[in-house]
């Protein structure tokens, strides 16, 4: 058998002329418009969130009320505060997010997706703390349909032997 490959640069000697600086990934840059935020879009279940983030004093603004008012529930409260906990940026950044569809615990996760990839555009030095997290994936979970034939989803009409 072939004798195993252990880096770029033996992959290099035993391809011929490649080129090894091509392999090696580009330093990404930071992505900003010109008022100096960050936009990305978030999703979860049905609902999709568009937001930007700039530097500022760690309020957050969903569909023109305070996070608060909008999400009520601790527990929702908690998940927006989950990527700036995991990039140690807490209170540094001001979030602005239009929120469309879903439920509110759907929304919530939404808004946490689009805060996630603002944050990584913001800085992508936070990418491999949010990525470790599992917070720059989209939950591809929905809810399944009907089928025909069936109560719901794939729950049966009751038997009856008569």
């Amino acid at each position: 058998m072939a004798e195993q490959i252990n880096s770029l640069e033996e992959l290099g000697a035993a391809a011929g002329s490649v080129d090894t600086s091509v392999l090696e990934e580009a330093p990404r840059e930071p992505v900003r418009d010109e008022l100096g935020r960050s936009y990305a879009t978030g999703k979860r279940k049905d609902a999709v969130a568009r937001v930007w983030i700039k530097p500022g004093s760690g309020k957050v603004i969903v569909n023109g009320k305070d996070q608060d008012k909008y999400f009520a529930r601790p527990v929702l409260q908690l998940i927006l505060r989950q990527p700036f906990q995991i990039a140690g940026v807490e209170g540094e950044f001001d979030v602005f997010a239009t929120v469309k569809g879903g439920g509110l615990t759907g929304q919530a996760g939404a808004v946490k997706h689009g805060i996630s990839k603002a944050l990584q555009l913001y800085n992508p030095e936070l990418r491999g703390a949010l990525k470790a997290a599992g917070f720059l994936t989209r939950d591809s979970r929905v809810v399944e349909r009907k089928k025909y034939g069936k109560r719901k989803a794939r729950r049966s009409f009751q038997f009856s032997k008569r």
